[in-house]
């Protein structure tokens, strides 16, 4: 597949955008990007862009698609386990349901990248997982799962748990949880490097499902996605990180615009949003669509995120013009939505760029994409499903 006469935005520092450029796509892969006049002559399925501009496929670092159904209430409600405050060993793809209609909507939308996974009613509440919006079997939609393990400070936990009459119903108590499961995970990585390296001498400790899905975090192989809204749960959540050599994103980070320095000497990017959506508890008061803005001015690696269902996964390009309505870089909320969320996530070797090696995600777009009458002309994404139709 040849993309001809297209004005290119490639996300790549590289690259930089291309005023009249052609991509080649070859088994869903991008083999070749350049400006017109190296254009390749033949062969392929050309199709002429006529100019329009042309996006990488934007990308969602927070959503439940999937996981909340659309239409339905408890048969389709899979996203907290609320039986159980420590649940690290749930796994998002044994609960998405690539049918949910929403999926179609937000490829439709030129969103072929999301970060789905469990909600906020626990303290850890599970393994979150990156994948494609299109297909029809979960494991053919994977680029990374796990991506990274949920965990919830504040209001919902508390709010939960309170509701049973059982722990947590402070924040002291969510805290204490999430640092007695990491230091539970810490001594059974040291109990089973010990193991390895003497297995004659030492014995193996005993399998700890829980334990082990924290592994990946210790070894700083995926992060912890660090539901916070308030200043003090985010400091609470990077001085948990710290504490055990993690790496902690911040998801909502609702006021983040509050301690836009803190973050900065911290070095902890935002997952920043939903700011389509009202004000419906406590910890959202000083929430405010100009933190996109803040933030990246801060420069704070920050995404902007729909947190689906909460704002429909659809209007995750509006959200971003949104933000530069209310002070974000034009260019900046792209990247929010594109090259951003895929750096923060750790999928930016397959997605989020326009760039030879990556995966065949395009968007040729009629008008602006973050206007509301902008909208997708073609939506090209490279799925593994294919080698099974």
């Amino acid at each position: 597949m040849i993309i001809t006469n297209a004005e290119i935005m490639t996300m790549s520092d590289k690259l930089g955008n291309i005023k009249n450029g052609y991509i080649v796509i070859d088994g869903g892969v991008i083999t070749d990007v350049g400006g017109m006049k190296s254009a390749p002559t033949g062969g392929g399925n050309v199709i002429d862009a006529g100019g329009r501009l042309v996006t990488p496929g934007l990308i969602d670092a927070h959503s439940h698609i999937g996981m909340w159904e659309d239409g339905l209430s408890f048969e389709g409600d899979d996203g907290n386990e609320d039986t159980d405050p420590i649940t690290p060993h749930l796994r998002a793809i044994d609960a998405v349901n690539p049918m949910d209609r929403a999926f179609k909507e937000a490829f439709d939308a030129g969103i072929t990248t999301v970060v789905t996974g469990p909600g906020s009613a626990n303290p850890i509440g599970g393994q979150a997982a990156a994948i494609k919006t299109r297909g029809r079997r979960i494991d053919d939609m994977i680029i990374k799962s796990p991506a990274g393990v949920k965990i919830a400070l504040g209001e919902n936990p508390k709010s939960t748990y309170n509701d049973k009459s059982r722990t947590p119903v402070t924040r002291m108590a969510t805290a204490f949880l999430i640092r007695e499961a990491l230091r539970d995970a810490a001594e059974y990585k040291a109990r089973l490097e010990k193991y390895n390296a003497d297995p004659q001498n030492e014995d193996k400790p005993e399998f700890d499902l829980k334990s082990e899905a924290l592994l990946p975090v210790l070894r700083r192989e995926i992060p912890l996605f660090a539901h916070a809204h308030r200043a003090d749960d985010i400091f609470t959540a990077i001085r948990i990180a710290k504490e055990f050599g993690a790496r902690a994103v911040l998801v909502h980070c609702t006021e983040g615009h509050m301690i836009a320095e803190d973050l900065k000497r911290e070095g902890c990017p935002a997952l920043c949003g939903p700011i389509m959506t009202d004000r419906s508890k406590p910890e959202l008061a000083n929430q405010t669509e100009a933190a996109p803005g803040i933030l990246e001015r801060a420069e704070i690696p920050t995404a902007i995120i729909t947190d689906h269902p909460e704002t429909p996964e659809k209007f995750l390009p509006l959200c971003a013009g949104i933000a530069v309505k209310y002070g974000m870089s034009r260019e900046g909320a792209l990247r929010a939505i594109t090259i951003g969320p895929a750096k923060i996530c750790g999928i930016d070797d397959r997605v989020g760029s326009i760039e030879p090696g990556k995966d065949g995600d395009i968007v040729i777009w009629d008008g602006d994409p973050l206007a509301v009458e902008g909208a997708p002309y073609m939506v090209i994404a490279r799925s593994d499903s294919e080698k099974n139709e």
